[in-house]
């Protein structure tokens, strides 16, 4: 086992409270050190391009324990796939979208967990809802039964300081909350997936219940 990856994992813990579950992202990871973090007792694994996951996951079938959640933009398109391997979608970011993973969980007869990607600040480089437009398709949301509308994510501009980031994060607690008080029939946010490895404390403190961790458990990426 390479030791770093388990004394980065049991420090983050060290700071980690019960409610918050830890989903390492393993973009552009060997599966040796895959491994190395499920041995370390990592069950959460977060991938951002399908192509790269299906492989990964294929060869790590014989771990039916893990639970997969894609955390990267999805095209419609390609959604057919992603619903039949992964337990979570933290991007879900369009309408469209949650629709298309509606009509396809239903017809696979199963019940996929979601996240609605929020976009609170202007980046265009980001996907997800403005809240203005989300507000206007809870209605249509609130539809879904297999697509389990159970959080809400986001992802922060760069360049933010630190009190900007946590009043970000706290927006989107505030947000879960208004959502909540409106008494939706199908969805119920119980999630908050934010933070990452430079902000993870602060979301922590802003009321993040999910972190996705990449490099701060395996150090920097493989380069292709």
């Amino acid at each position: 086992m390479n030791n770093l990856i388990r004394e980065n994992l049991d420090f983050i813990r060290q700071n980690l409270p019960v409610n918050v579950r830890l989903v390492a992202v393993t973009k552009k990871m060997s599966i040796d050190k895959i491994k190395e973090a499920y041995n370390a007792g990592v069950r959460d694994f977060g991938e951002n391009h399908l192509q790269e996951a299906l492989e990964k996951i294929e060869i790590l079938k014989d771990f039916p324990d893990i639970c997969w959640h894609f955390i990267g933009h999805l095209q419609s398109n390609k959604a057919s796939k992603v619903v039949k391997i992964f337990q979570w979608i933290h991007s879900v970011d369009s309408l469209k979208l949650a629709q298309t993973l509606e009509r396809l969980a239903q017809e696979n007869n199963l019940y996929l967990n979601a996240c609605l990607q929020i976009k609170l600040l202007p980046d265009p480089t980001k996907f997800g809802w403005e809240i203005a437009q989300l507000k206007q398709d809870l209605p249509l949301l609130d539809q879904c039964e297999y697509l389990k509308i159970k959080g809400l994510m986001t992802i922060l501009p760069l360049g933010l300081t630190e009190a900007e980031k946590f009043n970000t994060f706290q927006s989107l607690r505030n947000l879960a909350t208004e959502i909540n008080n409106n008494s939706w029939q199908n969805i119920k946010i119980k999630e908050l997936s934010m933070g990452m490895s430079n902000d993870y404390l602060l979301a922590i403190e802003g009321g993040s219940t999910m972190i996705r961790l990449g490099t701060i458990i395996f150090g920097e990426r493989l380069v292709n």
